[in-house]
């Protein structure tokens, strides 16, 4: 499940991406590759390697696009203050 910020942080989160439904299963252990069990037999198991690199890829997609949200919102005040609004009002009408 990812973690509180909404960064996947687990196999699991992986594997969500692949398939919609109840495909895959830990049965009752750890969720780790070790314990993964196919529950679909329309759906194959991934690689352990394939689910490192696919959890990689998803938490690596969440830190690209916060640093944009980031780096808009940063751009969006400073052509705020450009046009002459302070600090404070930007803060007041915007949030940022």
């Amino acid at each position: 499940m990812a973690d509180r910020n909404g960064r996947p942080d687990n196999i699991q989160d992986y594997l969500a991406s692949l398939h919609t439904g109840q495909w895959f299963g830990f049965n009752n252990k750890d969720n780790i590759y070790a314990n993964l069990v196919i529950l679909d037999n329309t759906k194959t198991k991934p690689t352990e390697q394939e689910c490192i690199d696919g959890l990689a890829k998803l938490q690596t997609d969440f830190d690209n696009k916060k640093t944009e949200q980031e780096n808009k919102k940063a751009s969006a005040k400073k052509k705020l203050q450009d046009l002459g609004l302070t600090l404070d009002e930007i803060k007041e009408a915007f949030g940022i």
